[in-house]
């Protein structure tokens, strides 16, 4: 991915109209890994809008659930990076519901194969 996972934490949270990705690096003065982290975020907001979800796909050595949806339905989501203090956030969205199941059921698998301790439970 381009950052250290020992350096960075990842969150995925879910959201009522999709949800969100967030790394951050963990120590407040680690300007390489913010930068690398944001290069990344943006890098794949660019990646999976465009369909091409080769990226996540090579990381977890399988094709994560709710890719084949999502790919489909690239005109129904909308990926927007933004930069925060120590890292970035990649906002995930759409109001059609067959899409917005393919999000969910990618956030959790996220949340699973990288272990980050999120709930998994739709976040108002």
């Amino acid at each position: 991915m381009g950052f250290s996972h020992a350096k960075t934490t990842h969150h995925f949270l879910l959201k009522n109209d999709g949800g969100v990705i967030r790394v951050e690096a963990n120590d407040p003065n680690d300007a390489a890994s913010r930068d690398q982290v944001r290069r990344h975020l943006k890098h794949i907001a660019k990646k999976f809008s465009e369909g091409d979800f080769a990226a996540p796909m090579f990381i977890h050595a399988q094709t994560p659930p709710g890719v084949s949806a999502m790919q489909r339905l690239k005109a129904e989501i909308k990926y927007e990076f933004e930069e925060v203090e120590r890292g970035g956030h990649m906002r995930i969205s759409t109001n059609d519901s067959d899409a917005l199941k393919a999000i969910h059921e990618f956030l959790r698998f996220q949340i699973k194969d990288h272990k980050t301790g999120d709930s998994g439970e739709i976040e108002k």
